[in-house]
């Protein structure tokens, strides 16, 4: 239905969309998912032709959206996230002049209007003032008008923002209603919002396409978790040594020891669960385990994984995979200081110190006088809420 090749927006050296490929297929809901300024809206504005992209190309049902801009917006039907509504129309009056503009036959132009009205729920509002409709009242306009003209596609950029939880349940349920006779996208920054509705998710962050992928998969990639926090009772370095025997287990790391029992965090071959083999292990060491559970990935950890600062592109614009991500993210410890001893601590705190003093003494001195300190405006103005 859509599809994306080597998509590239700049300005001036500011790169929004780095090289993004993905293509969009008929009938399923898709969710564009990122923080915000990861270049979400900016991907949407060029698939739908109101924004050109300095390199790639977009085929909308195999019309190019910048050859043949009009055929391609024509199987579109698009909500910015800023509805373009006219506040001084009724819901009625407006929905009849976005047909009107969409060029949709008279004689079909009233039975779609009251369609559309009828799907989204405004039949009940479409004689009032558009200005005076609730914010979940004027979204549904909004989506009614993207639904005139009977696109094949419907592009949402942040449908259920501002609303509140009632408003966002009804939303929502549109959206899976769409998608019965549609194809959707919608754009979030939130994950729930995502995965409440889509069946599959494009995760966007510094202008790359970090995943593609469906929730299912997704989830499943969650539930696979691989490590192992145990506590035991008994000397560390005999349970660690005993550990690291086990069959399965791919590397046993101390995390902390105390006067009778010590903490461990076990890396595990994937798939595979060993929770016996350790359990009889260290039962005949006549070592007590005090505590055995598996470290849970959850959704939202996969997003910020993904979402992360390092990761980019390499050398070849190739990105890493989710599993690969997740495994970097595991191994990462550099702000983790509780495997220090106190002496290593109090050498690292130093040597921070040391660096700072250097900085302070590089600053270059400001002679501050009565003659050159000008009085702030602000002087003797009083805080509303006490501060000083």
């Amino acid at each position: 239905m859509i599809e994306v090749k080597n998509l590239v927006k700049k300005y001036g050296d500011h790169t929004a969309v780095n090289n993004i490929s993905f293509t969009v297929e008929k009938g399923k809901i898709y969710g564009l998912l990122g923080p915000n300024g990861a270049g979400k809206s900016t991907t949407m504005n060029i698939v739908t032709g109101c924004l050109a992209a300095s390199e790639g190309s977009v085929t909308v049902d195999g019309h190019d959206i910048f050859e043949d801009p009009k055929a391609a917006k024509k199987c579109i039907g698009y909500l910015p996230e800023n509805p373009p509504l006219y506040g001084d129309m009724t819901p009625l009056e407006y929905l009849t002049f976005v047909a009107e503009a969409k060029k949709v036959k008279s004689g079909y132009l009233g039975s779609q209007v009251r369609e559309v009205m009828e799907i989204t729920g405004l039949t009940d509002m479409k004689d009032r003032l558009i200005r005076n409709l609730s914010k979940g009242y004027r979204q549904r306009v909004g989506i009614a008008q993207a639904m005139l003209g009977e696109p094949d596609v419907i592009i949402l950029d942040e449908p259920t923002v501002g609303l509140d939880p009632k408003q966002i349940l009804e939303i929502r349920e549109l959206i899976r209603k769409l998608g019965e006779t549609k194809t959707v996208i919608l754009s979030s920054h939130i994950l729930a919002e995502i995965s409440a509705v889509c069946e599959r998710v494009m995760i966007i962050s510094h202008g790359n396409l970090v995943a593609n992928d469906t929730i299912e998969h997704l989830e499943e990639i969650a539930n696979r978790s691989n490590k192992l926090r145990i506590t035991v009772r008994g000397d560390s370095e005999a349970v660690k040594a005993r550990l690291e025997t086990i069959e399965g287990v791919l590397s046993v790391d101390i995390d902390e020891v105390a006067e009778d029992h010590a903490s461990f965090d076990i890396d595990l071959i994937k798939d595979r669960d060993l929770r016996d083999d350790i359990f009889f292990a260290m039962a005949n060491m006549k070592c007590a385990i005090l505590s055995m559970q598996f470290e849970q990935t959850t959704l939202e950890d996969i997003f910020l994984a993904l979402t992360d600062e390092n990761v980019r592109p390499d050398e070849d614009g190739n990105l890493p995979s989710v599993e690969e991500v997740l495994e970097a993210r595991g191994k990462k410890d550099d702000t983790l200081f509780s495997h220090m001893s106190d002496e290593e601590l109090e050498a690292l705190a130093n040597e921070k110190e040391d660096d700072q003093t250097e900085e302070d003494e590089a600053e270059p001195d400001v002679d501050v006088t009565e003659e050159n300190t000008e009085k702030s405006e602000d002087e003797g103005y009083k805080p509303l809420f006490g501060g000083n």
